[in-house]
């Protein structure tokens, strides 16, 4: 039995996702993190930085700089330099902390991940958001839409790939962004967090400060080990920041709001860096298999459709052609949860992660097509 057939039980403890339904028949595939053990090489660094005993204020050390480093350039052909990190105590803050750090409107392509619609009014920025366009089964940018806009703001929060329409996107859709950014003088914070889980072939990610040497000075990117290698409740993540100036503001604009990355956040990042890759191709299989089977029910379901998913374990479902008023309450009913579009910007829709053992999918997929039977 593969390590990504163990169905390991999360029900009854400290999971977010599973107690969401305590006491309920519902399966749980809404939140963004897998039913997947972490990889072997994580869970020894982290027991091995438990068995030290002492839990003091950490912060990175040159060894575990060096695994980003050697990560990006090996991943990515990116070659950084150390003083362009700034560590995170996750994604969502960096998103936050973005906004503080430019003045003026931030404008963002929808549906999206929900912190991306909250981060800018957290801050007191208004919110401008510019409605993606599905052409033909793809996810596309409404170019005439986002000029429009594109005057008025001063940040783009860019979600690459994007959660939760899956999309890798395309270095001509890149480059188009980054001519507008160089037109309007935005600063592009770039949420990278899911570059890792590209599951289509012939696809692969390019990190939007990599485009050029301007693109490199306006940018912002956030990334992560959490969701690749399923470790988001150790609270790590960086931001990597070219340019001297920006970097500055966005330290200032953490500064007395931000606490320290977590101490074993920052063991598992070293290990997965420096030990997961051949943990993640298999994962990666793992998740073209359930993305596949996923899009296969889907296409076979009345009042269901979902675009291609290139990268992430996310399905995004449009189930408005089912004709109830709340899709996610309804699958909830028939024991399957799944996040509500409503969130992202887009009610009607539901999003489903296919990030669990086969055998879970399988059960899903059962219950998936019971709610659809029961209309």
């Amino acid at each position: 039995m593969s390590e990504f057939d163990r169905v390991i039980d999360r029900r009854g403890g400290d999971s977010l996702k599973w107690n969401r339904y305590a006491g309920r028949d519902v399966l749980p595939l809404w939140v963004a993190d897998m039913d997947f053990a972490a990889p072997p090489a994580v869970l020894q660094a982290i027991q091995a930085r438990v068995a030290h005993g002492v839990f003091g204020y950490s912060e990175p050390w040159p060894s575990l700089t060096e695994s980003v480093l050697a990560h990006l350039e090996n991943s990515y052909d990116w070659k950084i330099e150390a003083q362009w990190l700034v560590w995170l105590p996750g994604l969502v803050p960096g998103l936050n902390v973005a906004c503080r750090t430019i003045d003026g409107d931030v404008l963002t392509a929808t549906p999206v991940y929900p912190p991306f619609l909250t981060a800018p009014g957290n801050m007191g920025r208004k919110l401008r958001r510019v409605d993606l366009v599905e052409r033909e089964g793809v996810w596309q940018w409404d170019w005439p839409e986002l000029e429009k806009q594109a005057a008025h703001s001063r940040l783009l929060l860019l979600c690459h790939p994007h959660n939760p329409v899956g999309r890798c996107w395309r270095d001509e859709e890149l480059e188009k962004l980054a001519a507008v950014a160089e037109r309007h003088d935005w600063i592009v914070c770039s949420d990278e967090i899911h570059c890792d889980l590209v599951l289509d072939e012939d696809r692969q990610h390019r990190p939007f400060a990599l485009l050029s040497e301007k693109a490199a000075r306006r940018s912002i990117t956030l990334m992560a080990p959490s969701k690749t290698f399923n470790v988001p409740g150790l609270a790590c993540a960086f931001a990597v920041i070219p340019d001297a100036g920006l970097r500055q503001r966005f330290r200032t604009a953490m500064a007395g709001i931000v606490p320290h990355p977590n101490t074993l956040g920052l063991a598992a990042c070293e290990a997965a860096f420096r030990h997961g890759a051949g943990w993640r191709q298999k994962l990666i299989r793992v998740l073209r298999s359930n993305r596949d089977r996923v899009e296969q029910a889907v296409a076979a379901l009345p009042g269901l459709r979902m675009a291609h998913v290139e990268a992430t374990y996310l399905a995004w479902i449009d189930a408005r052609g089912l004709g109830v008023a709340d899709p996610e309450a309804h699958f909830e009913a028939h024991g399957l949860g799944l996040s509500d579009g409503a969130a992202f910007g887009a009610p009607g829709w539901v999003r489903l992660n296919f990030g669990c053992p086969a055998t879970t999918l399988d059960e899903a997929l059962v219950r998936l097509k019971k709610a659809i039977s029961a209309l």
